[in-house]
């Protein structure tokens, strides 16, 4: 009796330190599977038990929670959510998470180890403190404007602070209300669903997300590189170029629709906005030297973060001689960003210097008492040597003073620009983008304090209407004359 009785314990303590192992497999090696299966609501349910932390503009909330009394308790709510939709994004509980809602994800969901006051205290006490509070570098007036200007066309607008690389507007239009995305059920599969059916694409984040030919715009960093490299070395002096140009190789002519623009000058050309002499002077800085220059500011970086993802703006790296031609006027290939031509008149504006964009200033904890994390500014490249920016500073005055960005003019305030007019579509039948790219100095500060770059689909239009210096200038200096009053 007494044997089978021992047989019986040794069993049972065998029975126990299975049990025992396979809790041990459980949580040790199939945890982190087991959390991640979509069968398991735990951690969906526990992600929405608390309301998400805020994201601030301006020092105010532009984001909410609201307690749905659902099992996913608390849904994302928004203040203002079409004018800060590009910026924020949306945090869904069916669609997920983009934009700042995505990028600062952890610390808003207050699941960032950082926003623990203790190390390891989350897994000691099983706990999980209040979302943290981001915030952003944005100025509320200069966003608002941005958003009035554009008032619905398609377009974007982004605007820079030169000296540090603030974000401080951020706009796409037409926008939508991220909040009709946050919870759950028909009604939020409805609209997701209306949403990407719109031609007009609300959703698409424009001032970061989609890239356009830059046009007239682009030819700032063609003057740059033809500086740079020694191939101007006199704005002012005469250049030889032909009017109309014969592309290299080609049978092909390109014209200008400004009057003058034979043997024109540097300056002539920027004032201007001259095709010929510009398409020649990328030519004889040659592609080497361009594809040298344009990197610089930026383009073909496929790791650009502001937090957001940022595509990256092209400029072909293999060319024949006449497509380096049309590339160097902003056409062929070549696309940029709004936030890419906003860096390319930052860095002008900066003395050459340009400091890498961010929209994040810190995040703090739930109570805004403790700052968890701090942005700092960056030197992102020295895209130009100081003295090509002084001398670029000058020709984008004299073409707001005198010349195709008159519009932009603002009254005490000295302001420098570029219009650009971007063709596209098939044999360019698409009615033109209209760009313009600016900087602004009050007459009390040693540097310019705001860069902006606008562009305007507008495709409603009429063809021969549309230019920078019309549709996109005034919108332009409306942002511009709101940063100068911070």
């Amino acid at each position: 009796m007494i044997r089978h009785a021992r047989r019986a314990a040794a069993l049972c303590l065998v029975l126990l330190a299975a049990l025992l192992l396979n809790a041990a497999r459980v949580q040790l090696i199939e945890a982190g599977s087991l959390d991640r299966n979509p069968a398991n609501r735990r951690s969906v349910i526990a992600r929405y038990a608390e309301p998400r932390g805020d994201i601030l503009v301006g020092g105010r909330p532009v984001t909410g929670s609201r307690d749905s009394g659902q099992q996913l308790r608390y849904e994302r709510t928004y203040t203002d959510g079409p004018l800060y939709a590009p910026v924020t994004g949306f945090s869904s509980q069916t669609y997920g998470t983009t934009l700042v809602e995505s990028a600062e994800d952890p610390m808003l969901s207050g699941t960032d180890p950082l926003l623990s006051p203790f190390p390891l205290w989350n897994d000691l006490s099983r706990g999980r403190p209040a979302g943290g509070r981001v915030v952003t570098t944005l100025e509320p007036a200069m966003q608002k404007a941005a958003y009035a200007g554009l008032g619905g066309k398609r377009g974007a607008v982004a605007a820079l602070e030169p000296s540090t690389g603030r974000i401080l507007a951020l706009v796409s239009s037409p926008s939508y209300d991220p909040g009709v995305l946050s919870g759950t059920g028909r009604a939020v599969r409805e609209e997701w669903a209306r949403l990407n059916a719109l031609p007009t694409q609300p959703m698409l984040n424009r001032a970061i997300r989609q890239t356009y030919p830059p046009g007239s715009a682009f030819k700032i960093v063609t003057a740059a590189a033809a500086l740079d490299a020694g191939v101007v070395t006199d704005p002012e002096a005469p250049t030889g170029t032909p009017d109309p140009y014969l592309l290299p190789g080609t049978r092909t002519t390109l014209p200008d629709a400004a009057d003058g623009c034979g043997d024109a000058s540097l300056a002539y050309a920027i004032q201007w906005s001259c095709n010929t002499v510009m398409a020649e002077l990328g030519v004889r800085v040659g592609g080497p030297g361009m594809l040298a220059a344009v990197r610089r500011f930026g383009f073909n970086d496929h790791t650009l973060r502001i937090p957001s993802a940022v595509v990256p703006s092209n400029f072909d790296t293999h060319m024949s001689v006449d497509q380096l031609a049309l590339s160097s006027i902003g056409q062929f290939n070549t696309t940029a960003t709004p936030l890419q031509m906003a860096m390319v008149s930052a860095a002008v504006a900066n003395g050459g210097a340009l400091k890498h964009p961010y929209l994040v200033d810190r995040v703090t904890s739930g109570g805004g008492t403790r700052t968890v994390t701090q942005a700092h500014q960056r030197s992102y490249q020295q895209a130009m040597t100081p003295s090509t920016a002084h001398q670029l500073q000058r020709l984008m005055i004299s073409a707001v003073e005198q010349g195709t960005g008159s519009s932009a003019a603002i009254p005490g305030a000295t302001v420098g620009g570029k219009t650009g007019t971007a063709q596209h579509g098939l044999s360019n039948s698409g009615t033109p983008y209209a760009w313009f790219i600016s900087w602004a100095q009050r007459p009390d500060s040693v540097q310019p304090s705001v860069a902006v770059a606008v562009v305007v689909e507008d495709a409603e239009a009429v063809r021969g209407h549309i230019s920078g210096g019309g549709s996109a200038a005034p919108i332009a200096r409306a942002v511009m004359e709101a940063g100068l009053r911070r």
